[in-house]
């Protein structure tokens, strides 16, 4: 089973990928493919993407019975003890720019009770 999901490609390569796969969703394709086959098709993907990003979900042998392939994606695959992981990095807006420990009300309520 080959999972690929597309995000601003050309419509070329939409087109291209009906060929072998099901677009279940918009940029969301689904299907059955050969080792080989999906190999010479993300080599395609990475081609024909442009600008685009694009992901690539895989069943393979192992634990985790899957595999992920990604390009121009922010989230990228991590080996972590032997499984894979997609680590999503870190939202700087998330933190304010002068956030120190005990910034929060939460940490000033932890540190009245000590």
């Amino acid at each position: 089973m080959v999972v690929i999901v597309l995000t601003a490609c050309p419509a070329g390569l939409r087109g291209h990928l009906t060929r072998w796969l099901l677009e279940i969703g918009p940029g969301v394709f689904v299907g059955v493919l050969t080792s080989r086959v999906r190999d010479l098709m993300w080599d395609r993907v990475v081609e024909l993407a442009k600008d685009g990003r694009a992901i690539m979900v895989y069943a393979t042998r192992g634990e985790q019975r899957l595999a992920f392939k990604v390009h121009r994606h922010e989230w990228e695959p991590v080996d972590v003890d032997g499984v894979y992981l997609m680590r999503r990095p870190a939202d700087e807006s998330a933190r304010p720019a002068d956030a120190r420990p005990g910034w929060s009300r939460t940490s000033r309520y932890r540190r009245a009770r000590r």
